[in-house]
């Protein structure tokens, strides 16, 4: 009783603990402006189920995709049997579903393979990172707790498997021996060879299969809280953000109802222009963003596909696409703790801009939406930078000077060059 007391406090603190944290975690996303996201939902789900449930745009790595496969399965499914966990903890059970006789015997065969098959890709993931040292995995916002978030999070799930196959082989063991509370149940083609490390003492076994139990469940809730500090967060925003993904053909840009409204007003004199909400053009600050560029920034899984064909990056200059999400979500979170230590309406003199986006990083951006189409989740970092470069050409008037030369001649001559429109064909009559 004592026990199933101590699960149930442990659940109570580790459900509400995260409850309250993933609260701030929306109110913080909610920060941003209003989007509508909402047409279209046959289409919407049709992506979040290729891309999300389906991991779709993963496939263009296939090692990393057969890896990642295998873990997110091993994810998803292995869930079973925390489920039974959860039951057995609470009730004092043991093996609660092993009236599912055969059935129970291919579910436990199953996630034995599934758990050795995420021991090994995880420890293949640690490989890559630490002694290949792919070139994708690094650069200058991959300091410190970025390069550190998924070494310890590929660690705990090495850990926890190595837990759950452990408690299978001891639980097996007590089983042939006979130990009273533990019924035969299950099949153990993995940890069934792990059964000759261990001892032969009851006590010492239950000891064994007891404290990897507690691990394994007190593991998953730490985990759990984990997740609205860790780029792991994608674990369940990746679904969200993929079903509110922009369904516009790539490199189509939106306009801006205020803007829009001008021009019809002075292309036609009788148009009476829509009401539309004040507010500055484009964004200097989170606030400023929508929704959706928060909730992008918070799915980021710092995999570094975007920076890895970002032909700016790729020539040596400063953008990268995963610093823009990371710089984001970093400004979010501080935005975040100041609206709790001082209020809504507080002002920290900072910004997005500037303070962590550079200018030079948004005008190295040539447009051309290959981060967008490189990210396995659908997020838009374009989309972010082309509001820092709206907010310092149309409300600062600040750009390159080739930018300020490109504008001048459209507001001249109708067209990015010098030349007068009358003079536009002139290359066609030259010998």
């Amino acid at each position: 009783m004592a026990s199933q007391i101590i699960f149930i406090l442990l659940t109570l603190c580790g459900v509400g603990l995260f409850t309250y944290n993933l609260r701030k975690v929306i109110r913080n996303i909610k920060i941003g402006k209003a989007e509508n996201r909402n047409d279209q939902p046959a289409k919407r789900l049709t992506t979040m189920l290729k891309v999300a449930f389906g991991q779709t745009k993963m496939a263009a790595r296939p090692i990393p995709f057969l890896l990642h496969l295998v873990v997110y399965l091993g994810f998803v499914i292995i869930n079973l049997e925390v489920l039974e966990i959860m039951i057995d903890g609470i009730f004092g059970t043991h093996r609660i579903f092993n009236g599912l006789g055969g059935l129970y015997n291919f579910l436990i065969g199953s996630f034995e393979f599934l758990a050795i098959g995420v021991w090994l890709a995880c420890a293949i993931f640690l490989v890559r990172r630490n002694i290949i040292k792919l070139k994708r995995f690094s650069g200058v916002e991959m300091k410190s707790w970025p390069k550190s978030d998924a070494n310890y999070i590929l660690i705990t799930e090495i850990l926890l498997m190595s837990a759950f196959l452990i408690m299978n082989a001891a639980d097996a063991k007590l089983q042939a021996l006979g130990a009273s509370h533990y019924v035969s149940a299950g099949a153990f083609p993995v940890s069934s060879l792990l059964q000759g490390i261990l001892p032969n003492d009851i006590s010492t076994l239950v000891t064994i299969e007891r404290a990897c139990w507690w691990f394994h469940i007190v593991g998953i809730f730490a985990f759990l809280n984990y997740l609205p500090y860790s780029k792991h967060f994608h674990i369940m925003f990746a679904f969200p953000n993929t079903y509110f993904s922009n369904l516009n053909p790539k490199g189509k840009f939106t306009n801006m109802a205020s803007v829009t409204n001008e021009v019809k007003a002075m292309l036609d004199p009788s148009f009476v222009p829509e009401e539309t909400a004040p507010g500055k053009f484009g964004a200097k600050d989170v606030n400023d963003l929508t929704w959706v560029n928060l909730m992008n920034a918070y799915t980021c899984t710092e995999c570094g596909r975007c920076t890895s064909v970002c032909p700016a990056n790729i020539t040596g200059k400063l953008l990268s696409p995963r610093k823009i999400m990371m710089d984001t979500r970093d400004r979010m979170e501080e935005v975040g703790k100041n609206i709790d230590k001082h209020g809504a309406d507080h002002n920290d003199g900072k910004s997005l801009l500037d303070d962590y986006i550079t200018r030079e990083e948004i005008w190295a951006c040539t447009s051309c939406n290959a981060c967008v189409e490189a990210c396995p989740i659908n997020i838009d970092p374009l989309a972010i930078i082309v509001d820092l470069r709206r907010y310092a050409v149309m409300e600062e008037s600040v750009a390159p000077a080739s930018i300020n030369g490109m504008l001048g001649n459209v507001e001249n001559n109708g067209a990015p060059w010098k030349y007068s429109p009358a003079d536009r064909l002139n290359w066609a009559e030259q010998d």
